[in-house]
């Protein structure tokens, strides 16, 4: 499967973004989604994911209650909704998919994602 993100950009402290990615090549449904990041001198950390259906979605704690992660199957598309963004959240984002027909796993390191989008930078300015 290919991922094309987008949606990233400059935005001031407290403000909202939104990301999505869109997926082509593969049966979209058949794939956990997931959102991370990577600062400048720091590991790619996981921000989100969601199962294939769309029921269950999990998050790190630092965006727990400011970010929203959810799909579309119907458009093949996964989306990041970024809310009360802070400095910290400055990284390049990246979505990543995790083949999975057993639809059941959930996974949160980047090991486990077995396709990846090419990155959109967020910055966010104090």
């Amino acid at each position: 499967v290919q991922l094309q993100a987008s949606g990233g950009g400059l935005v001031q402290a407290g403000g909202s973004l939104r990301l999505s990615c869109a997926a082509s090549g593969g049966t979209f449904n058949n794939y956990v989604m997931g959102w991370f990041r990577q600062a400048p001198g720091r590991d790619r950390e996981f921000v989100a994911g969601i199962n294939w259906s769309g029921g269950t979605r999990y998050y790190a704690d630092s965006v727990k209650g400011r970010f929203t992660i959810s799909r579309d199957n119907a458009e093949n598309t996964v989306y990041l909704f970024m809310n009360r963004l802070k400095p910290e959240d400055t990284a390049v984002y990246y979505c990543a998919a995790d083949y999975d027909p057993t639809r059941r796993r959930l996974p949160t390191t980047a090991q486990q994602y077995d396709y990846w989008g090419q990155g959109t930078q967020v910055t966010v300015s104090s």
